[in-house]
């Protein structure tokens, strides 16, 4: 399980700048309050977003040179993030499969199942199958 990650209207509000997603729900406290969650949420891509640092805070990989991000699958956002969350993550290994090697280097896919969930709440706000390739 990873450490706890805090989702402020700062963070929010950069990753609309950063993907020029700036739908009211997200960036206008104001007009959130009376929308149908009281306040303003994170982006559900934002919160995938945040699936390599809370790997990163989880897993350990040894013998690796280099990760890369090789896609995702059966991705759900089952809950929402108000703005004032904290998230963290659980990742279980579902499968790991040798590679050829890359250029030298040996290689293995990897897939987790993640589930990240909210501090205080009993529902995930993010189910993902997360598919990495490791080189060492």
């Amino acid at each position: 399980m990873s450490d706890w990650i805090s989702i402020d209207q700062e963070r929010i509000n950069r990753f609309a700048e950063a993907t020029s997603d700036h739908q009211w729900i997200h960036t206008d406290p104001e007009r959130a309050k009376s929308g149908p969650f009281g306040t303003t949420v994170a982006h559900g891509f934002l919160t995938l977003s945040l699936l390599p640092w809370l790997f990163q805070q989880t897993i350990v990989v040894r013998n690796s040179q280099l990760g890369v991000n090789y896609g995702l699958e059966k991705v759900r956002f089952p809950a929402p993030v108000p703005v004032g969350s904290r998230l963290r993550g659980r990742f279980k290994l579902l499968r790991f499969e040798m590679l050829e090697p890359l250029r030298g280097m040996t290689g293995a896919q990897l897939v987790w199942e993640v589930t990240m969930e909210r501090e205080g709440s009993r529902k995930p706000v993010c189910v993902a199958e997360s598919v990495s390739r490791r080189y060492g």
